[in-house]
């Protein structure tokens, strides 16, 4: 078991940092995790030195952020590492391994401190955002298995690393050269949907149109997210109209909100219910920029086949669609700004449609062109 484990973890670390962040000699990577990665973080700097890279790496331990909120004063809550900063700055890869102890942890701290903590990192997000958007910081979010993300999946800890494994190909003989032909194909999803322009989702409950003229539909490969699997936009702003319902319980800050359905006119939210956790859609659109959708987009990874609860993988479910409110991607062309981007999914395998221009494009899960 043990050798098994370390086999594939040389295989993530090796698709991590020479296909994900395609690390280059003389170039300068930070990996950032908590102390329970370890072993992957010891795969991804050995593969990172191995290529020639400059490896910096932070972890943090159970609870540390946790402490920060409840004992922290205002001096210390806006303290950024300077680390971190200069990373982010001038550094040419960062790697964020998910591997969390307690998807809890987190609850019920005090709002104020959250909020000067989350002010703290404006100016340092906005940099992070340009960065990513141009790549001129190849980034790469990924995950690390926990028994925390195995109990949330409702899973065993074993099934739970199988489960990721598979749906970052790390079974497959050559990891990379399965997500290059994940790019090729999805490639020609981009290229069609980009001679497009105004896009239908409907499914039962949902009817809901949008516009991408001057927009881009980025072709989401496994190099910023890993594993990827999934087509997006950010749709023009006031261009969104309809109802859609989202099929998927959805998570904001470890509280569960289900059936979710929006009424939108000319980009704007106007109405919103649930049959779970109403009182979270309250607060969240309050938030300035979150009743203006940030993203639209399509899964197509059909190695994940089920809802983990964990929006890493959810998002890119084979057969479903989401979209996000608040915060646009600036490589996609996205001018709405939030503090805020939250995904919403809704499953398209049992009689969900997608139009283009008029024109049946998806059917139940699958694009009818391929």
């Amino acid at each position: 078991m043990v050798e098994y484990m370390q086999s594939i973890l040389e295989k993530y670390a090796d698709l991590l940092v020479n296909y994900c962040v395609e690390l280059q000699e003389g170039q300068k990577l930070l990996v950032r995790a908590t102390t329970v990665a370890e072993p992957l973080v010891r795969e991804v700097f050995r593969a990172a030195t191995e290529v020639g890279g400059i490896v910096e790496i932070i972890f943090n331990f159970r609870e540390q952020q946790k402490i920060l909120l409840e004992k922290g004063r205002d001096l210390q809550l806006k303290y950024i590492s300077p680390l971190h900063r200069e990373a982010i700055h001038n550094f040419d890869a960062y790697i964020y391994i998910r591997a969390p102890f307690n998807l809890r942890e987190e609850n019920n701290l005090d709002a104020q401190k959250v909020k000067t903590r989350q002010e703290a990192f404006k100016e340092i997000n906005k940099v992070y955002s340009e960065r990513t958007a141009s790549r001129s910081l190849k980034r790469n979010l990924c995950q690390f298995p926990t028994l925390a993300n195995a109990q949330e999946a409702g899973m065993s800890l074993e099934d739970y690393e199988k489960f990721v494994f598979r749906a970052c190909k790390l079974y497959d003989k050559n990891p990379i050269e399965s997500w290059l032909e994940v790019r090729k194909e999805q490639q020609q999803i981009v290229d069609f949907l980009d001679r497009r322009s105004t896009f239908t989702f409907k499914r039962d409950q949902t009817n809901i149109t949008f516009s991408t003229k001057g927009r881009t539909w980025i072709n989401s490969d496994g190099q910023t997210n890993m594993p990827s699997g999934e087509v997006y936009t950010s749709p023009v702003e006031d261009s969104v109209n309809g109802k859609i319902h989202f099929s998927l319980p959805a998570l904001y800050g470890g509280r569960t909100v289900e059936d979710v359905v929006l009424w939108v006119e000319e980009g704007q939210i106007v109405k919103w219910e649930a049959t779970r956790g109403k009182e979270v859609l309250d607060a969240v659109f309050n938030i300035k920029g979150a009743r203006t959708f940030g993203e639209a987009a399509i899964g197509t990874n059909y190695n994940i086949t089920r809802q983990t609860n964990n929006i890493l993988f959810d998002e890119k479910i084979g057969g479903t669609v989401h979209m996000a409110i608040g915060q646009s991607y600036l490589q996609a062309g996205g001018k709405n700004h939030s503090s805020i981007h939250w995904d919403m999914i809704t499953e398209m395998q049992h009689g969900g449609t997608i139009w283009a221009d008029g024109e049946k494009i998806y059917e139940n899960g699958k694009f009818l062109f391929l």
